[in-house]
């Protein structure tokens, strides 16, 4: 089972988005956290944006990341939540080629340790769509931290046993990771 497996780390290009009514980019701590935590694990930011909690907002941004060569993974942030507001599984559920059904149910596993069984209300999700990685998670810069350190930074590692995700995105583009403006 470990042909999934390399031996040096492949650097995947990783979009953000914020999902948030509330948030700017300089208050945005959980977007900012994923950006550290990605780079820290030798991955690149390939864009960041932030956006309105609009189903069809999302959807279009990360549509054209979906279609983007350069993005291979994207990670949101916000928007899982029961508000009338909260639309990103809305959003994003339409897109996904393929559910990941088990990041959901091991996020909520994870977090009941801290949140008891308020983790019922998280809406997290993940998906494939177009051989990219999508993973939406609660707009709190704790369950973020959660998401990434005990989950997300495994299935993006190439040298994760027995298996990972980099197989099945798209490949890399040499010198395509830069932000854009």
């Amino acid at each position: 089972m470990s042909h999934n497996k390399t031996e040096t780390l492949l650097p995947l290009s990783v979009a953000v988005l914020t999902v948030s009514d509330t948030r700017s980019l300089a208050t945005d701590t959980s977007g900012q956290l994923l950006i550290d935590r990605l780079q820290s694990c030798g991955h690149q930011l390939g864009d960041r944006q932030l956006v309105k909690d609009d189903i069809y907002h999302i959807r279009a941004i990360c549509s054209q990341w979906i279609a983007d060569k350069k993005i291979q993974v994207i990670v949101i942030t916000g928007g899982t939540g029961f508000s009338g507001r909260d639309s990103t599984p809305e959003a994003m559920m339409p897109l996904f080629d393929k559910c990941v059904e088990g990041f959901g149910e091991l996020f909520r596993q994870i977090s009941f340790r801290d949140i008891g069984t308020s983790t019922i209300q998280s809406r997290a999700i993940a998906g494939l769509a177009n051989r990219t990685l999508i993973f939406c998670l609660p707009g709190s810069t704790n369950a973020c931290k959660t998401a990434w350190d005990e989950i997300i930074k495994f299935q993006l590692d190439s040298r994760q046993r027995p298996c990972n995700f980099v197989p099945h995105l798209k490949p890399a583009e040499q010198g395509t990771c830069a932000p854009r403006d």
